[in-house]
């Protein structure tokens, strides 16, 4: 089995920072791409960012400047560091890894249970 955690989220003044984790547990075999999505109350959940086993990143343009998505293999974990943030950020964020298990030919995505990051004064 495989779990995914997320952790880092909590209330931030508009123009602060957060950095959200997440990591992979369990029978891992390898891990493709791994991303961040969030949703806001009462709208659909939308890509922020995702990076591919090879490093290449791709963003959101409302967050591009402000948001950087890093990786680290050896510890299963994904990153998402938030800078200059906006009260229009404020959403549950949820990660998103693509997971080959051991033992399968095939990929399932696996999602975080979400984290709440509000940003207000």
């Amino acid at each position: 089995q495989v779990q995914v955690v997320e952790s880092g989220g909590g209330l931030v003044q508009p123009g602060g920072s957060l950095r959200l984790s997440c990591a992979a547990s369990g029978s891992i075999s390898r891990i493709y791409t791994m991303g961040w999505y969030r949703q806001a109350p009462g709208r659909q959940r939308n890509m922020v960012a995702h990076i591919t086993s090879g490093g290449t990143t791709n963003y959101a343009d409302s967050v591009k400047g402000r948001f950087t998505i890093s990786r680290d293999n050896a510890k299963n974990t994904v990153y998402l560091q938030m800078n200059s943030l906006k009260p229009e950020d404020t959403a549950v964020y949820y990660c998103n890894q693509v997971i080959q298990s051991l033992g399968r030919p095939t990929t399932t995505d696996y999602w975080g249970q979400g984290t709440q990051v509000t940003v207000s004064s």
